[in-house]
C-alpha cells in the first residue's frame, strides 16, 4: 500500500512539473530535463509513468476536466454556468489548466498529443442535452451545435483576457459570455433563476471547500 501511495505521489509530482513547464514554455521548448528537475524525481521514475514528452502532454490534457468543484444543482444550466465560472476563477492560478490552454492551442503539437477542446465540447453537449430533456432549454436548440459555438467563444474569451489583462478580468468576461448566450437557449422561466455573476466561481469554490472541511472535521471527531 505504501508503495502504491508513493507511485501515485510520484506520478502527480511529474504531471504538475510538466504542466508548469508546458504552461511557461510551450510543448516544443519544454525539456524532460527541466521537468525532472522541477519534479525532483529520477528519470526512471518519470519514464515508469510516462514514456515520452508526448505522453506527459496527454497526461496533462486528461487532467483538464475533473469533478472536483462540481456541485449538483436543481437546474442543469446552473451546473453548466458553475463549471464555466469556477474554471475562469481557477485557470489563472493553476498551471495544470494554463498548460491545457497552451497545449490545446498548439496547432503543430495537436497531431502529436491531441487537445482538450473536444472533451470540453462533449461535456458541454451532454449537460445541455440533459437540460433540454428537463425543459430548461428552448426546443429549437441543438445541444451539440451550441456546445461548439460556446467552445469557440470561450477560447476567444481566454485569449483576449490573457492578451489585454493577463487573465485579471477572465471572470468578468466569462460572466458576460453566459449573460449574452443564455437568453438564446434557456427557457424564460429558467433564465431568470440563473446566477451568472462574475463572483459566481469564487462562491462555488468556497462552498465546495467549506463542505470538504466540514466533512473532514466530522470524520476526525468520529475517530
Amino acid at each position: 500500500m505504501a508503495q502504491q501511495e508513493r507511485a501515485v505521489r510520484t506520478r502527480r509530482a511529474v504531471l504538475e512539473a510538466a504542466a508548469a513547464v508546458f504552461a511557461e514554455r510551450g510543448y516544443a521548448a519544454a525539456t524532460i530535463a527541466e521537468i525532472l528537475n522541477r519534479a525532483g524525481v529520477t528519470k526512471g521514475a518519470l519514464y515508469f509513468h510516462f514514456d515520452s514528452k508526448a505522453a506527459l502532454a496527454q497526461g496533462v490534457l486528461r487532467e483538464q476536466i475533473t469533478g472536483e468543484y462540481h456541485v449538483p444543482r436543481e437546474l442543469k444550466l446552473q451546473e453548466w454556468v458553475d463549471a464555466g465560472m469556477t474554471l475562469a476563477e481557477r485557470l489563472p492560478r493553476e498551471p495544470m489548466l494554463l498548460a491545457g490552454v497552451r497545449l490545446s492551442a498548439d496547432l503543430q503539437g495537436r497531431d502529436v498529443f491531441g487537445s482538450a477542446w473536444p472533451a470540453w465540447a462533449e461535456l458541454t453537449g451532454a449537460v445541455l442535452t440533459e437540460a433540454k430533456e428537463r425543459g430548461e432549454v428552448l426546443p429549437h436548440v441543438v445541444p451539440e451545435e451550441t456546445a461548439e459555438v460556446f467552445l469557440g467563444a470561450w477560447i476567444g474569451v481566454q485569449f483576449v483576457s490573457q492578451a489585454v489583462a493577463n487573465w485579471a478580468d477572465l471572470d468578468h468576461r466569462m460572466s458576460a459570455l453566459f449573460t449574452h448566450l443564455l437568453p438564446a437557449i434557456a427557457a424564460p422561466a429558467v433564465l431568470v433563476r440563473l446566477d451568472t455573476a462574475p463572483d459566481r466561481g469564487v462562491r462555488v469554490i468556497a462552498e465546495v471547500r467549506q463542505k470538504a472541511a466540514a466533512l473532514s472535521g466530522s470524520n476526525g471527531s468520529g475517530r
